[in-house]
């Protein structure tokens, strides 16, 4: 009787390619998960944006205006209209950034609310002219 001492070629070649053709169809979509982890985040980040927005609103009567920014939430805004009431520590630990390192956008008036808060997501700038790519306060 003899005994098998070992893989043939032809086993070890089915083997390898079984393990080809799963990491062909596995590794595409792996890849394209962190995209999606910023998106999320993205979302999450305009929410608490959002959140901020309103309790300032709640103790200055309005909202930041476009040119005073986001940064109005971190710091009490110098021009005019000073807000009357900011809390002191601010509404934001420090001005936040998209996922990709962009600053989010603050529009006020806003295309599609009081006020719109939002990011051009992956594509950044560049990607502003595809609506699809915007992260925005309105998509909640």
């Amino acid at each position: 009787m003899r005994k098998s001492r070992g893989f043939t070629l032809i086993e070890i070649l089915v083997v390898v390619s079984i393990l080809a053709i799963l990491g062909a169809l596995i590794v595409p979509k792996i890849m394209d998960r962190p995209n999606e982890a910023r998106i999320v985040a993205a979302k999450q980040d305009v929410s608490a944006i959002m959140s901020a927005l309103k309790l300032y609103k709640l103790d200055n009567g309005r909202m930041p205006t476009t040119e005073q920014g986001l940064k109005a939430l971190v710091e009490k805004p110098t021009t005019d209209p000073v807000p009357m009431n900011w809390k002191s520590g601010g509404y934001l630990e420090k001005a936040p950034k998209d996922p990709w390192g962009q600053d989010y956008v603050y529009l006020n008036p806003g295309a599609h609310g009081e006020v719109d808060v939002l990011s051009y997501g992956p594509e950044g700038q560049a990607g502003a002219d595809k609506p699809e790519n915007l992260i925005g306060s309105w998509q909640q």
